[in-house]
């Protein structure tokens, strides 16, 4: 594969988009899971134990809802990432390193498919 050439083809981008849409189907089912989760914390049962579990339990509980509140934050960007990389194959531009304009590797792709960076491009960030 030519790494320099301007853009992936057609079949390329069809295959992303297969890859990316089942991504996308999987983190909406995992963000319904983390928000139901969410809601049923609310009340967990420890109305009859003594008090100083209860307490324990309330401050768990507040943990519990703060790691939830952050898992749906990231899986939330995390869906946003990939529905605009739907977008860009759309306009054909996925794949494009959005510093180098070069092609960003395919098994990059594959492994990270909302990313706007190739490899070269991330390692000139450090």
């Amino acid at each position: 594969m030519n790494e320099d050439r301007q853009r992936y083809s057609d079949a390329d981008l069809a295959e992303f988009k297969i890859l990316i849409q089942g991504k996308i189907d999987k983190a909406e089912r995992d963000l319904m899971l983390i928000r139901e989760s969410f809601l049923n914390d609310k009340n967990n049962g420890t109305d009859d134990t003594s008090p100083t579990f209860k307490a324990f339990e309330e401050g768990a509980e507040t943990l519990s809802k703060e790691q939830n509140s952050i898992l749906a934050g990231r899986q939330e960007k995390f869906l946003r990432d990939l529905k605009n990389a739907l977008i860009r194959i759309q306009n054909k531009t996925y794949g494009i390193c959005r510093v180098t304009g070069k092609l960003i590797a395919k098994d990059r792709l594959k492994a990270v498919p909302h990313a706007t960076l190739s490899i070269e491009a991330k390692n000139m960030q450090r």
